[in-house]
């Protein structure tokens, strides 16, 4: 039999805070939900916005990981995979697809998009770089950025 492949890699927005949650076995389950926004020209050639939810879980440290850093607004970068199920309702059959996380990376900084001001990126101590001091090895100087995250916008290219 011939092998599938399924991986799906979304950016976008949270349209909520996470929830987490605890199976009965006590496993850690976080659900959440992206926001994609595109852009798309249509019938009558005018640019037009549309956006599409989608549903994504992140299972044990990882959703643990989610829950304490992301909230509504932010925006994050999801690894994955599409998974289908199936559950009764009030008598009627429900399905759903939703993205199965393997990888959660967050974007931007602390208080970007939402996020808690107050709170550090990503669990990490965000000291300012020229705190930090410059070593010297073998007549090339080696800078401590820290911890702080990268703009993008001072990348030359």
């Amino acid at each position: 039999m011939a092998r599938s492949f399924n991986q799906v890699v979304l950016m976008g927005n949270l349209t909520r805070d996470p929830e987490l949650r605890q199976t009965p076995n006590g496993q850690s389950v976080t659900s959440f939900s992206l926001a994609l926004n595109r852009s798309y020209k249509g019938s009558d050639g005018q640019w037009q916005e549309a956006t599409d939810y989608i549903d994504v879980v992140a299972w044990g440290p990882l959703g643990e990981r989610v829950a304490q850093y992301l909230s509504k607004g932010r925006p994050c970068l999801v690894n994955g995979r599409l998974q289908s199920r199936s559950w009764e309702q009030d008598g009627q059959k429900r399905s759903k697809v939703e993205v199965v996380a393997q990888d959660v990376t967050f974007l931007g900084g602390a208080g970007e998009g939402g996020g808690n001001s107050g709170s550090s990126y990503g669990g990490e101590s965000s000291a300012p770089a020229a705190s930090a001091p410059a070593k010297k090895k073998d007549d090339i100087v080696i800078e401590d950025i820290g911890d702080e995250p990268i703009n993008l916008d001072d990348i030359p290219f």
